[in-house]
């Protein structure tokens, strides 16, 4: 049961992580200022914080019966993974003088609507627990 709180827990650093990155990259778009090399790093605790709970859920795969109705939360997990993690990626590689703000806004707010749609697939609150 503990990898289940875990695993529920772990939505809140996600949720959080990834709403610190939109409103630093608004921050950044919005003021017209010089990319700061806090972005990718901040990007890259979501992408991390959101590979954690990808683990944690599949320790839960293999521990639990499998129900059908979690392909669907499982694909969507998957794809906002990813969708988190190709920014940080990708800015990592690029010269100083050649990164921007708006990937990282983007790519959060897609990735943060994938989770609570992937959320949605399982009936689950995105603030609050089901099991309480």
């Amino acid at each position: 049961m503990i990898l289940v709180y875990a695993h529920s827990g772990i939505r809140y650093l996600v949720v959080l992580a990834g709403i610190a990155v939109i409103l630093f990259a608004l921050a950044g778009v919005l003021g017209k200022k010089p990319y700061d090399p806090r972005m990718r790093v901040l990007s890259g605790l979501f992408a991390m914080f959101m590979h954690l709970n990808i683990l944690l859920g599949l320790a839960l795969l293999f521990t639990r019966p499998f129900a059908p109705y979690l392909i669907g939360h499982i694909s969507l997990m998957v794809f906002a993974a990813i969708t988190a993690q190709v920014v940080p990626s990708v800015m990592r590689r690029r010269p100083m003088e050649e990164r921007t703000w708006l990937p990282h806004l983007v790519s959060a707010v897609i990735a943060l609507g994938l989770v609570v749609a992937g959320l949605m697939a399982i009936g689950a609150p995105i603030f609050g627990s089901r099991y309480s």
